[in-house]
């Protein structure tokens, strides 16, 4: 399996400088802007008021995650975590297909 470094360009060597590069305050500042969007979704999901407000909610969610997981490997140089988040992004794009499949009546088969 490759992987970020080698299907990307990028030596694991310019993925542990951006690691160094990013300054702790920065990371800080992001993880508030993702924790933030967190709890806004979260509102959205628990206040509703209908069912599709609430999908869009969960599927905003699922991106917050990926961009946690993002913020994750440039903080922390490991690249697996990007598989971790792409994995992530597609199980919530099948998982929000079928939440909305669902909510407008058709059956999984059709």
């Amino acid at each position: 399996m490759r992987s970020l470094a080698d299907s990307s360009g990028l030596s694991k060597e310019s993925l542990n400088e951006s690691a160094e590069l990013m300054p702790g305050t920065a990371f800080a500042v992001f993880t508030s802007i993702l924790l933030v969007c967190c709890a806004l979704c979260l509102f959205r999901i628990a206040r509703g008021p209908t069912a599709p407000d609430r999908t869009v909610g969960i599927d905003i969610l699922g991106t917050v995650v990926v961009g946690f997981c993002a913020l994750l490997t440039l903080s922390t140089g490991k690249d697996y975590i990007m598989n971790v988040a792409l994995v992530w992004a597609l199980i919530s794009f099948i998982g929000t297909l079928a939440l909305a499949k669902h909510l407008e009546g058709q059956h999984d088969n059709d």
